[in-house]
């Protein structure tokens, strides 16, 4: 377990220290040193630029094993998931199983094994979003009887292609698909996002996340981004959480919940907003989020087959070696090639994991003509 509340700062083992999300939080644990101070930092290729009591780097020998004992230390009290690897479900369980708090940051924890890490956590307030999106909606339930909620409104900008309908998506090309109009991200998000599987996504982390059912989280297409998610409830009311995007204000909410930090964003100056948009997904041109849907609903192994599917599909794309169109496809393929074997269990998981990315691999080269 971790360290009795009030004891001195929170201290932060962050999973993924050298990304985007850790270099921001070690921002915001900067600035707050009295709340907050680094406990462990894991890195990937690049090695952490800052001592700590853990510093880990992927490649290290017993990586695994190391990384397993800095989440469950009892002096650490908050582990800030934002490694995209379906190496990071096991630290993950382990971390929520001995109490201690999970700052999430990384969408395959729960797509790929939502039923497993919420039943993990401790408290109710133990699994904290950091995506912008969950966050919001997050922040707008708090207070609010889960009775009284009537949907989940998740926004998405429409990423690159979304705003031209005349754009045959089969010519896509991945310097077009790269070409956010909002933000600067990684490839692989990027494509996502281009694609609207990233949405599909966020449907079903927001399913585990929140409790609620699938057909009650749609998608709303907001090309303005300033307002991250809605909550509508059975009153016919609806919350908004609303605010220029900057991930240190949903990071500072999920280190030091229930506080707000002061000054951790600078406020969003609305007379200069202008117009805001809202517009229904097309999901016949974006399937992305109906196969998203279909594979949470039939349940574990198969999120998990479709999330590993689209890592190697955006691969291939981004590689030259399949349409854009191909991309939602070849998920399609490898979920109906997926017998469910190995069920819900974490090595099922890992299975069916290993197995949709062996069968798209089998397929690139083959499908483009």
């Amino acid at each position: 377990m971790s360290r009795a509340s009030g004891e001195g700062p929170r201290r932060v083992a962050i999973l993924g220290a050298t990304g985007s999300i850790g270099q921001q939080a070690l921002d915001v644990i900067d600035r707050y040193p009295d709340r907050f101070e680094v406990f462990g930092l894991v890195s990937g290729r690049r090695p952490a630029s800052r001592p700590a009591p853990y510093v880990i780097q992927a490649g290290d020998p017993d990586c695994d094993e190391r990384v397993l004992e800095l989440v469950t230390h009892p002096d650490c009290d908050v582990v800030l998931v934002a490694i995209p690897s379906a190496r990071v479900l096991a630290p993950t369980l382990a971390a929520l199983r001995a109490g201690k708090v999970l700052a999430l940051a990384t969408k395959e924890v729960l797509v790929m094994a939502g039923h497993l890490v919420m039943p993990a956590a401790t408290r109710p307030d133990a699994v904290r979003p950091v995506d912008s999106e969950h966050s919001a909606i997050w922040q707008c339930l708090w207070g609010e009887s889960p009775a009284s909620v009537s949907r989940l409104l998740v926004t998405a900008t429409g990423g690159p292609f979304w705003s031209r309908p005349d754009l045959d998506l089969r010519e896509v090309t991945p310097n077009q698909a790269l070409k956010h109009p909002k933000w600067s991200m990684g490839p692989k998000i990027t494509i996502d996002s281009a694609t609207l599987m990233n949405k599909g996504l966020e449907v079903i982390e927001a399913h585990h996340l929140f409790g609620v059912a699938l057909e009650r989280i749609e998608v709303v297409v907001h090309p303005q981004a300033l307002i991250h998610s809605m909550v509508e409830f059975v009153d016919g009311s609806t919350k908004a959480q609303l605010g220029n995007p900057d991930m240190r204000l949903p990071i500072a909410l999920a280190l030091a919940y229930p506080e707000r930090l002061p000054d951790a964003v600078p406020p969003t100056r609305f007379h200069e907003v202008g117009t805001l948009e809202l517009h229904p997904l097309d999901q016949v041109r974006f399937p992305g989020v109906r196969l998203c849907r279909e594979a949470a609903a039939r349940g574990a192994p198969y999120p998990a087959v479709l999330n590993a599917a689209n890592e190697e599909a955006v691969a291939g794309f981004l590689a030259g070696q399949l349409r854009f169109t191909d991309i939602v496809a070849l998920v399609e393929s490898a979920l109906g090639a997926c017998a469910g074997e190995g069920g819900g269990s974490l090595e099922g998981i890992l299975a069916a994991d290993t197995l949709a990315r062996e069968h798209v691999r089998a397929r690139i080269g083959k499908v483009r003509t």
